[in-house]
């Protein structure tokens, strides 16, 4: 392509994304707005990466967060994954992960030291699920090296595990997802795994020359496939990735969200992998997998080439009742959007999306699906940062921090980028890696949870109701789900929510985004509608029941086969 088509190419971008705005500018009520309330919230976490001179590829990867209700108050919690260091032992030991107890009040607590919680390893992402059906969330850790699962004892401590659940996979884990993927009423776990990186020795990249090192290429290492747990009941975990048909595949594997896109009644798997094609593997029912990601358009783009997929989420965006599929990627590849098709394929809708041009200058990594003006619309939430601390030596206008983006849904299967009218919070730079999204104050909007590497994490919580004039004053719903097993949390179920000639839906997902977990109570903007006319619940057992006439602005709990048992009204 020469420079005249190039130019042509890029005004074309730039005059068909302003007028994806030109009905936002024009029609759309204000935006809400995003502060950062970590410090004065109680979260002060500060992400240890180890920077070296010898530029360790994992010291650039960052780590992932949580959002869950470990002792089942009604309010969720917050866990943040720290790092390490790989070539000082002393920064090592310094860093910890923290959990903090939600007090209800807007303000949180480091319970970390009374909680059991230990720091083994650099650690890389999470993922929560009560694998054991006591009614308790527990927590998986995966790390640079062995990975951890701790057991939620109930009285705000945590034990581990591992040695006896056979979960401590020692290679290089990423994302982790809990779901029950044969369907047997127990919460198996799906663990993605990255390179097989020397530990003691990080190989030399960049020009010798002039004495410029980067971090490596991932290709530069060896791939390695996703590790597959059955859950076999007793807190015990079978490695069936060899028998389930996932083992034999290997990638560069980062984000994995589990969802059912076919509606077949299986849970099927999504992994984003860092520039090679993604995975979409087909369950085909006791735990067997066919990987079918080419097949159905989701591995490559629309020029058949690989993206550095980082971050992934599965969501509705479209309101045609079935799931779409976000990525993240690396700069000047554009962030993946593939529409869901019938016959269980995907159209690559990235530039007509909108999304295309506005994320070519950034590297993405967490990513969400979200409703963030309660307009009744699937928002995308994508938080950005650069793999190279030294970027500017490589590339003229490259930064090692960027901005993140907020899409706003405009309707017909368009978006326009708001994220700098969207607060502070969005417009300041950070090197971002996790994304997780919550009601972490329980009003009726998501807030969200954003980790950065080498950096303070940020807690920007949604105030739309207190913008001057009133802001956005959309109405919403929160639905809790409890399973009558073993999967208490209903972790696998989808809820489809109607309001007049609108329905959307909404799966409940133990693990997205970049190495992360958002809340697993589902949101729902139900925009001026004071009610919805009937939730329905698809349960992970095939059970189907529905209640009518739900009041908005509350947080409902539906327990399997009784309906609607608890009501609480948002605490605006």
């Amino acid at each position: 392509m020469n420079l005249s088509t190039t130019l042509r190419v890029l005004i074309s971008s730039v005059v068909a994304s302003f007028s994806l705005c030109l009905p936002f500018l024009a029609a759309e009520p204000p935006l809400p707005q995003f502060t950062d309330v970590a410090r004065e919230a109680g979260v002060a976490f500060h992400h240890t990466n180890g920077a070296s001179a010898e530029k360790h590829l994992v010291e650039t990867m960052g780590s992932g967060a949580v959002f869950f209700d470990y002792d089942g108050d009604g309010w969720v919690e917050i866990f943040l994954v720290d790092g390490g260091s790989i070539s000082d032992p002393a920064v090592d030991r310094r860093a910890r992960h923290r959990l903090y107890h939600n007090r209800g009040n807007g303000t949180f607590e480091d319970v970390t030291e009374r909680s059991g919680i230990q720091h083994h390893g650099y650690g890389m992402g999470a993922c929560a699920g009560d694998y054991d059906g006591d009614g308790r969330p527990d927590l998986y850790i995966t790390n640079y090296g062995p990975n951890v699962l701790y057991h939620n004892n109930g009285d705000g401590t945590f034990t581990d595990v591992t040695a006896t659940a056979h979960v401590g996979d020692p290679r290089w884990s990423t994302g982790c997802a809990f779901a029950d993927l044969d369907r047997d009423g127990k919460l198996d776990l799906w663990v993605v795994n990255y390179v097989d990186a020397d530990r003691a020795h990080s190989p030399f990249c960049g020009n010798a020359r002039l004495g410029v090192r980067f971090y490596c290429h991932p290709l530069n290492y060896n791939p390695l496939p996703s590790t597959v747990y059955r859950n076999d009941g007793a807190g015990v975990f079978t490695d069936v990735s060899a028998s389930s048909g996932v083992g034999a595949l290997r990638a560069n594997g980062l984000g994995v969200v589990i969802a059912d896109y076919d509606n077949d009644g299986w849970p099927d798997v999504f992994v984003a992998n860092d520039e090679m094609p993604n995975f979409l593997f087909h369950n085909s029912g006791h735990m067997r997998f066919t990987e079918t990601g080419l097949a159905s358009g989701i591995a490559v783009g629309a020029d058949g080439k690989a993206r550095a997929g980082m971050g992934i989420d599965a969501g509705d965006y479209d309101g045609d009742g079935r799931l779409d599929l976000v990525i993240t990627n690396l700069d000047f590849e554009m962030h993946s959007l593939h529409r869901g098709l019938e016959r269980g394929l995907f159209g690559y809708t990235t530039m007509e999306s909108g999304i295309g041009f506005p994320t070519l200058p950034f590297v993405g990594f967490g990513v969400a699906f979200l409703d963030f003006d309660n307009d009744t619309q699937l928002d995308i939430a994508v938080a950005n940062g650069n793999i190279l601390d030294n970027a500017a030596q490589l590339r003229a206008g490259a930064t090692y921090m960027q901005r993140k983006l907020l899409f706003r849904n405009l309707g017909n299967r368009r978006f326009a980028e708001v994220g700098r009218m969207a607060g502070p919070a969005f417009s300041t730079e950070r090197v971002s890696r996790g994304l997780a999204v919550a009601d972490i104050d329980n009003d009726g909007d998501l807030d969200l949870l954003v980790t950065n590497n080498g950096q303070d994490a940020e807690l920007l919580r949604n105030d739309r109701n207190n913008l001057p004039g009133g802001g956005n004053r959309a109405n919403a719903l929160l639905v809790r789900l409890r399973g009558a097993g073993a999967n208490t949390d209903a972790i696998g179920a989808r809820i489809r929510l109607s309001v007049g000639s609108r329905t959307q839906i909404r799966d409940v997902k133990a693990g997205s985004s970049y190495m992360s977990q958002n809340d697993l109570r589902a949101h729902f903007g139900l925009g001026t509608a004071a009610r919805a006319d009937r939730v329905e619940v698809v349960w992970p057992s095939g059970r189907m029941e529905s209640v009518a006439n739900i009041s908005a602005n509350q947080i409902v709990t539906i327990a399997e086969g009784q309906g609607i048992v608890a009501r609480q009204p948002f605490s605006r």
